[in-house]
């Protein structure tokens, strides 16, 4: 059974709204022999007459006015779907999911939805936090559009992979303690440590620094949420190893943050599928790309 088309639709409302065939097919710009057709097949569709012609005006039947109604609104939803996948295009609203680390999601990717709430208003960024090896996952399977990872990491086919910023790592120290101007890995393997775990590639390269210095320290507690091991710190727990952002506040009066010797980065990277790129997604990573340097 054959669906009934919108072009038929509209053009009955057409004709209701004017009360003329010849004055739908001017303003519909068809041939008036395609208007006629249009109402044949519908009424043929629906098994009954839908206009009737009186004294030269031309008026619904009681089943045209109930198919008209609908009509109406199926023409306003469809309108309005082709606008709404316009504005997509155009990159004026749309839907961009976003994969990131707690780390990321902190200090930084704040930075970049407020930006984007106040220059591209019409843009959702749905963020799940997911480990730097999930996101990537994620945008090989098509559930993400952007990633924000840790790096550095191997080539990925179908992905196009980028180094986004750099930021130092710092030790964070309770401020009571009397600690050296500069921290060492021997001077911190002797302090209670808290310290980020071992699914994380923050933990890979915190160990890395200590095992380079000949040491092997054991963390009292690991946990992956910096504002929750900043405020161990501030309680006097013990130390953390964390990226300072420099757009980050000051961790406070109870915490002491002190830089590294030798110095220790935590980089991070942008991931998203290779091609073609949705324009509002665009938005999105060129808002995170002007946040490189800050």
């Amino acid at each position: 059974m054959r669906e009934i088309s919108l072009d038929r639709l509209r053009t009955l409302v057409s004709i209701a709204d004017h009360g003329s065939f010849a004055e739908a097919a001017r303003l519909l710009h068809l041939a008036p022999p395609t208007v006629s057709l249009h109402i044949a097949e519908l009424e043929a569709r629906v098994g009954a007459p839908l206009l009737t012609r009186k004294r030269g005006q031309v008026r619904p039947t009681a089943i045209g006015e109930a198919l008209i109604a609908r009509a109406r609104r199926l023409l306003i939803d469809a309108d309005q779907a082709l606008d709404d996948v316009h504005r997509q295009v155009q990159g004026l609203s749309g839907r961009v999911r976003l994969g990131a680390s707690t780390g990321a999601i902190a200090h930084l990717l704040p930075q970049a939805l407020e930006t984007l709430r106040r220059d591209h208003p019409g843009i959702d960024v749905q963020v799940a936090v997911l480990t730097s090896q999930d996101t990537l996952s994620g945008l090989r399977q098509g559930l993400l559009d952007v990633g924000l990872i840790a790096m550095p990491q191997p080539p990925v086919a179908g992905l196009r992979i980028q180094a986004w910023r750099r930021d130092p790592v710092m030790a964070f120290l309770p401020a009571h303690w009397s600690g050296p101007a500069r921290v060492t890995p021997r001077w911190l393997a002797r302090q209670p440590l808290i310290l980020n775990d071992a699914s994380t590639r923050l933990s890979r390269q915190t160990l890395e620094w200590f095992a380079a210095a000949g040491v092997h320290p054991e963390p009292r507690i690991e946990l992956n949420y910096n504002d929750a091991i900043k405020s161990l710190v501030a309680a006097g727990y013990g130390a953390a190893l964390l990226p300072h952002e420099a757009a980050a506040p000051e961790p406070g009066a109870r915490i002491a943050m002190r830089p590294l010797r030798p110095a220790l980065w935590r980089q991070l990277g942008i991931a998203h599928r290779a091609g073609d790129i949705e324009q509002t997604t665009r938005h999105v990573l060129d808002v995170l790309r002007g946040m490189a340097a800050q």
